[in-house]
């Protein structure tokens, strides 16, 4: 009996880009109605593989057959007309249009001129009733959740009837809840028949959901392995080439004195009337590694958003180094020696059409090292900069200094923004989801900088959704929920269990205790 053939088959793609080699000679084989995983490091070429695929891009050498034959695919309409779909990591939706808007754009149902949005309407709750895909057709998307968003995608997709679905790393920025439900929702579709390929670095994600996984090292194809056969240990030996430690190495943290202390912070909320973080109130000291765990939208982000200047405080104090920054402007605590390594590195975290050289100097190109007394930049130094960095941090990019941020793969930005945060040699170190989107070795990586930067008596506040994060790299965890701190903890003593309890609001430490 012939074996049906592949529902996508991509042979020898090779795809080349100035100063690299994204894709070299790499094969890949989707069977019909399973979950692939496709695996690499960051820039290891496998969303430049996916957007081959996805009409994106255009391969020089190679092939792709679809149910055993031979198709071109010159842009995404040519992919959607093939049943090929694609959510991708910085979704594509239109901020100021509604969720049913947004699914429908594109392939809208007229009738003499006039748009027919209620068999549209019929469609898409009917497809979210299916596959348990609860979104509010009506709401704005600037108003929703990014878990909102990202079931918009999928929506769309499934709108549109494609039976290939490609997740570009679809959990970097959903909670841990929304991860098990978006997990869950894969399950069903491919149980409906559904051919999915899944991009991630999350190794426990891969082993829960897929049935085989390929992985790509610097561009080229490593190998194709069956889940069931497999282990974590095994897997990122072949993403990265040797073993890696998953386990932080750390020893006991010894605080020193204060030097964030945040006294009854109150920061409104831009989404609805009421303060997004409500009286809030802790310190970190010298020496010590401080985590703000928490849901995302129980106002951690405005909380780092007032600490860091980034949004006006509408009451409280903040005080670093000794120093009122309550109402300072950014550059003053920066010089006083506050890092920030932001929550969303596109809109907080790079100029992303300046070059990777001119983001490294972004807060200090006015330092006698960068600027001449008469005002002008000094080019080699910055080159010279940019080169120790990128060299250090591993920071891999088409062209070095002179690669524009934005060509570069959403990890490989990340580690640019880390190192430019942690060697400006900060009193205060301020890590907002510094490990979203890496892969296992750079976590690693990553983890012992900000290791090292306590041990050096730098002051660390953390603020992580990954709870073995939180876990692992804390010294105090603090918990918030609704806006207010509901518990400390111990990351010894306590339990994930118990940590989820107080992240969920099912338990709040009675004051003054």
């Amino acid at each position: 009996m012939q074996e049906a053939p592949y529902a996508i088959e991509m042979v020898n793609i090779t795809k080349r880009f100035p100063g690299i080699i994204a894709n070299d000679h790499v094969t890949l084989q989707l069977k019909k109605g399973e979950i692939h995983a496709l695996l690499g490091e960051n820039g290891a070429g496998k969303s430049t593989l996916m957007s081959v695929l996805f009409g994106l891009y255009q391969a020089e050498e190679g092939i792709i057959k679809k149910d055993g034959v031979e198709v071109k695919i010159n842009n995404p309409n040519d992919a959607n007309a093939l049943g090929i779909g694609m959510v991708h990591q910085h979704f594509k939706l239109v901020e100021c249009f509604s969720v049913l808007d947004n699914i429908i754009l594109g392939v809208e149902d007229t009738k003499n001129g006039f748009l027919q949005r209620s068999q549209a309407r019929e469609k898409v709750m009917a497809l979210s009733e299916k596959y348990g895909l609860r979104v509010n057709p009506d709401a704005m998307i600037e108003d929703i959740s990014v878990g909102m968003q990202q079931r918009t995608e999928i929506l769309k997709m499934l709108y549109r009837d494609n039976e290939i679905l490609i997740f570009d790393e679809p959990t970097a920025v959903l909670t841990p809840q929304e991860i098990e439900e978006l997990l869950q929702i894969m399950r069903n579709l491919a149980a409906e028949g559904k051919s999915i390929l899944f991009i991630s670095h999350k190794l426990n994600e891969i082993m829960e959901v897929a049935d085989r996984c390929t992985v790509l090292r610097k561009g080229k194809y490593i190998g194709t392995v069956n889940i069931a056969d497999t282990n974590k240990a095994e897997l990122s030996r072949m993403m990265v080439g040797r073993d890696v430690e998953f386990a932080v190495q750390k020893g006991k943290a010894h605080p020193a004195e204060v030097v964030l202390d945040v006294q009854n912070l109150t920061v409104p909320s831009k989404v609805h009337k009421n303060n997004a973080v409500k009286n809030v109130s802790f310190q970190v000291h010298a020496g010590e590694i401080v985590c703000i765990a928490g849901i995302d939208g129980n106002g951690q982000s405005e909380l780092v958003y007032g600490i860091s200047g980034l949004e006006p405080v509408s009451g409280g104090t903040v005080t670093m180094c000794g120093q009122d920054i309550t109402h300072a402007p950014i550059r003053r605590r920066s010089v006083l020696g506050m890092s920030h390594i932001p929550e969303d590195r596109h809109k907080h975290g790079l100029v992303l059409d300046y070059t990777l050289e001119d983001n490294m100097i972004l807060q200090r190109y006015f330092e006698p090292e960068f600027t001449n007394k008469l005002g002008f930049l000094r080019r080699k130094n910055i080159r010279a900069y940019a080169e120790r960095l990128i060299e250090q941090y591993d920071v891999r990019s088409g062209q070095g200094p002179v690669t524009i941020a934005r060509s570069m793969s959403g990890g490989n930005q990340q580690k640019a923004i880390i190192a430019r945060e942690i060697d400006k040699n900060p009193q205060l170190l301020i890590a907002v989801q510094p490990t979203r989107g890496l892969d296992v070795g750079a976590i690693e990586y990553i983890h012992k900088q900000i290791v090292a930067q306590r041990d050096a008596g730098k002051a660390v506040l953390l603020v992580s959704l990954e709870l073995d994060e939180v876990m692992t790299v804390s010294d105090r965890i603090l918990v918030m929920y609704e806006g207010e701190i509901v518990g400390e903890l111990d990351p010894k003593k306590t339990t994930v269990e118990e940590l989820g309890l107080y992240m969920a609001g099912a338990k709040k430490e009675a004051k003054g205790q």
